[in-house]
């Protein structure tokens, strides 16, 4: 099968062996997948990544249980062990043991093929279209937001970065019910959001940093009323740098924040609640997929999607 392959910041296609599922796996077929800024970080080299990529996707069971065969799904990322004490407290994706799609230790999305364990995989609505089902692991990730923090519907929330997750988390929050003004290089993307642009010299409660950049950090602290809570979104290679003294003076909380449950990400994009279709920069076949990268990489661009071959897009 052809497979996108990344090493030393090279991205190249390989010809390899279509994986055989192991036992309590399914053998997914993939229809369409997505290029997010995670998958661009292991291009420069963030966890020494080689292998290869790919965490956001749609694809068809073609092998598996009897309910699942022939059913578009999505799949969770996070492989756990099952067996340790963080899964039997329900927190498999913080399992010592895992290994994670596309990131650490199990070959990504971006193949003809993947293999995921039967419990990761959630079936996607004969409602919902690929393309806004390919967003359901960022919008679980925005998700994940109100599962760490109580946020009261009405209350002001700064979400700092315009681009993809910043995007999908402004859309769930503001569909919480939360205050929300984003900022940003592109005044136009709130109107895409559906929230307020933010303005200068104001500070909030609650702070979401989605920049993607070292110094959204930094800024997301300035931003935050003393006692106030960031939530940390960005995954950048390479260590940043912030002025712990206001953070502690503040007493300013910092909270990380990662992948989050399918099933209310699902519900929203069915609902329509988080409006995707206009961040959808560019296709690309899965063969196409340097071009594909350096597009997604192009400042501005927002979601690059890949699909087995051109049929998949071309109408």
């Amino acid at each position: 099968m052809l497979a996108v392959y990344l090493e030393r910041g090279v991205v190249e296609l390989r010809d390899v062996p279509v994986p055989v599922p192991p036992p309590g796996f399914a053998l997914i077929r993939l229809v369409c997948a997505g290029i997010c800024n995670t998958d661009l970080e292991l291009q420069r080299g963030y966890y020494g990544f080689a292998g290869i990529p790919g965490h956001e996707f749609v694809g068809v069971v073609e092998q598996g249980p009897g309910e699942l065969t022939g059913k578009r799904v999505v799949g969770e990322i996070n492989l756990a062990c099952g067996t340790c004490e963080w899964c039997a407290r329900g927190l498999g994706r913080h399992c010592p043991n895992r290994t994670v799609l596309g990131i650490a230790g199990h070959p990504g999305a971006f193949a003809e093929y993947l293999t995921l364990p039967i419990p990761n995989l959630h079936v996607v609505p004969d409602a919902l279209a690929t393309e806004r089902a390919v967003f359901t692991e960022p919008v679980a990730a925005a998700c994940e937001i109100l599962d760490q923090v109580d946020m009261p519907a009405g209350v002001p929330v700064a979400v700092l970065g315009d681009g993809k997750l910043g995007l999908l988390a402004a859309q769930v929050l503001a569909a919480h019910g939360a205050d929300v003004s984003l900022y940003g290089h592109h005044p136009e993307r709130a109107r895409m959001a559906g929230v307020m642009p933010g303005s200068e010299g104001k500070t909030f409660d609650f702070v979401v940093e989605a920049t993607g950049s070292p110094d959204g950090l930094r800024q997301a602290i300035a931003m935050t009323r003393p006692r106030g809570t960031v939530i940390m979104k960005s995954t950048v290679h390479g260590d940043v740098a912030f002025d712990t003294a206001r953070a502690v003076v503040n007493e300013i909380t910092l909270i990380g924040s990662r992948c989050g449950r399918f099933g209310p990400a699902l519900t929203l994009l069915l609902r329509g609640a988080v409006r995707v279709d206009d961040m959808i920069a560019d296709r690309y076949a899965l063969g196409d997929a340097p071009r594909a990268f350096a597009r997604a990489a192009t400042p501005g661009a927002l979601k690059v999607l890949l699909y087995p071959d051109k049929r998949g897009f071309e109408r």
